[in-house]
């Protein structure tokens, strides 16, 4: 029973952090970061300020904790693909569940063009940079070792894991800059197929 209840608290936690980051996130796009207060976050959420305190010390926190929760997600869903499955095949697999958490499918990320101008906002905002930093480096140590066990590979000690980690976390910059600067935006998922496949394929010069 002890083990079960943690379990489900541990859960709980979880989608209360999704659900502020996400909460925090919108009202930014709609409103910007200067004119969204602590407790328009945690009425959108539909809990106590006292309670976003509990997980975030700041906004830009809470805002940069999402692209962390995605990463989680796809180190998770890689840890699920087939044994046998190709390493540049299982990472699209992972990135392209990864990327519909909280918000459908990757196919449907497609934004109108009022919310697409509030995100390009957000994430040129200097205030946040130093946490999105921090997401990065958390999310290539997620990255690192679950590469690191599904190629029998060690993240402390081998190349292959940290390499491969660093990379996927690069292609993530360039397809979520792509996304955002293409108009009109086109398919999350077909950037995300484009750009892991030509890394599978090595990355062929352009013809």
């Amino acid at each position: 029973m002890d083990i079960d209840g943690g379990g489900l608290r541990e859960r709980k936690k979880r989608e209360t952090r999704i659900a502020l980051s996400w909460a925090t996130i919108r009202l930014v796009v709609e409103r910007g970061l200067d004119n969204v207060r602590i407790e328009d976050i945690a009425a959108e959420a539909g809990v106590s300020t006292r309670t976003f305190s509990n997980y975030f010390a700041t906004k830009g926190e809470a805002i940069a904790a999402r692209h962390f929760e995605r990463a989680r997600s796809i180190a998770e869903q890689l840890r699920r693909r087939p044994a046998d499955e190709p390493i540049w095949t299982a990472v699209t697999e992972a990135a392209l569940a990864g990327f519909a958490l909280g918000e459908g499918t990757p196919e449907k990320l497609v934004p109108d063009d009022q919310w697409l101008s509030g995100i390009r906002l957000m994430v040129a905002e200097p205030a946040l940079q130093s946490e999105f930093a921090k997401a990065a480096a958390a999310a290539e140590a997620e990255f690192a070792d679950a590469i690191a066990e599904r190629t029998g590979t060690d993240a402390t000690k081998d190349l292959y894991p940290r390499l491969m980690a660093a990379t996927v976390v690069a292609a993530f910059n360039v397809v979520i800059g792509q996304w955002l600067d293409t108009e009109p935006s086109g398919s999350m998922a077909d950037l995300l197929r484009d750009v892991f496949g030509r890394l599978a394929a090595g990355l062929p010069a352009p013809h």
